[in-house]
């Protein structure tokens, strides 16, 4: 049984079945939002950029698009030794524990933020610099600020406001935007790699200032942590979780955003300028690339679109994933099915990440043995 399918958009997959798929190709890698989900591409992360990646004979940047764990993922990839840097982030997410009071189902927000914040403090603290700096990758994180009711959080807002949104964006994507809007920070004030004219966005820069802040707020699920308001460089209110706005981070990568700088905003205004070329290359735990955390129950707006055209998906095969613990991916169901016994999570989802070696090994066979033409299929 195969571990790896390989999809990719009407133009990426001419591309490849004319030239092939080498890392010169690469010119951005989106990760998507899904909490332990992105435990499964970790194995394929440590090789993509420990090993492939590093070969490339391009001097073009590549441009890293992430939201909450596709955050810290892509965060981990801009370290100096990225293999390393991404074996920590499994270990480390793998045997997180928390504390819960007697009684409770679970721990307080306040109590996971905190914790979170030490993780970040840890892995990051004082090494802002390799991030930010990194000589070839461009890092661009996805947060989503409340506006109106949801600029600040309480726990009556947070309820209304979501409720809002929900209601909203059932009638109309672009129209949620009247409450949440796409906040993303750039290192070094790099341009989109993608067009904004699909969502209201904000564009600021990642700075080592607001660094740990913007890694946070990408990662704070409502109700689950709490927001973080006031980011450095950015105007005052409530960030939360990237994958609000942009779940699976279905953007429009055919052309760059064509304004510049740190506090640019884009309302659907002005059209992007600049053509795209080359590969989007999207490890991701899925066929489908769904818009927004709120979309996940609306089917109809699961399909592709011309905006992955050039992108190629790495996602595990739907039977394969039926051999992993439980027949599913890691996810946050996990933490209610094995309650306190931290123990058994951890051995399940050591074995997941384990077995997710193989998509690793697939992609690598595939690449160095030139069939990735011969396997592609239409995304």
């Amino acid at each position: 049984m195969r571990a790896l399918r390989i999809y990719a958009g009407a133009r990426a997959l001419e591309r490849i079945r004319e030239r092939g798929l080498s890392p010169s190709d690469v010119r951005v890698i989106p990760a998507a939002a899904g909490g332990p989900k992105g435990l499964t591409l970790l194995a394929l992360d440590r090789f993509i950029f420990g090993e492939w990646l590093p070969q490339s004979k391009s001097n073009e940047h590549v441009d890293l698009v992430g939201a909450s764990i596709g955050a810290w993922r892509m965060a981990a990839a801009c370290l100096h030794d990225p293999t390393a840097a991404l074996d920590q982030l499994e270990h480390d997410y793998i045997h997180q524990e928390y504390d819960i009071a007697q009684g409770k189902k679970g721990p307080t927000p306040e109590h996971v933020s905190e914790k979170f914040g030490a993780e970040i403090a840890r892995t990051f603290g004082g090494r802002e610099s390799e991030v930010l700096d990194h000589p070839r990758y461009r890092l661009h994180i996805v947060t989503s600020r409340g506006r109106h009711m949801m600029r600040r959080e309480t726990k009556l807002r947070a309820a209304l406001g979501y409720l809002s949104a929900y209601v909203t964006n059932v009638a109309s994507r672009k129209a949620m935007g009247a409450w949440i809007e796409r906040a993303v920070f750039s290192a070094n004030a790099a341009a989109l790699p993608f067009a904004t004219t699909d969502y209201r966005t904000r564009r600021y820069g990642l700075t080592a200032k607001n660094f740990a802040s913007v890694v946070q707020a990408s990662c704070s699920i409502p109700f689950v942590l709490r927001a973080v308001h006031d980011i450095a460089g950015a105007p005052a209110g409530a960030y939360w979780d990237g994958g609000i706005t942009d779940y699976h981070l279905h953007l429009d990568y055919r052309v760059r955003c064509s304004q510049s700088g740190h506090a640019a905003e884009n309302h659907g205004e002005t059209a992007p300028t600049e053509s795209s070329s080359g590969i989007v290359l999207y490890p991701h735990f899925q066929q489908a690339i769904v818009p927004g955390w709120l979309d996940k129950s609306l089917k109809w707006r699961h399909a592709s679109s011309h905006f992955l055209d050039d992108v190629v998906v790495l996602a595990p095969d739907v039977e394969w994933v039926q051999t992993l613990p439980n027949q599913k991916l890691p996810d946050r169901t996990d933490f209610m099915r094995y309650g306190r016994d931290t123990h058994a999570r951890v051995v399940a989802w050591s074995k997941a990440a384990s077995a997710c070696a193989a998509l690793r090994d697939e992609f690598a066979e595939l690449v160095y043995s030139k069939r990735v033409a011969g396997v592609a299929e239409p995304l």
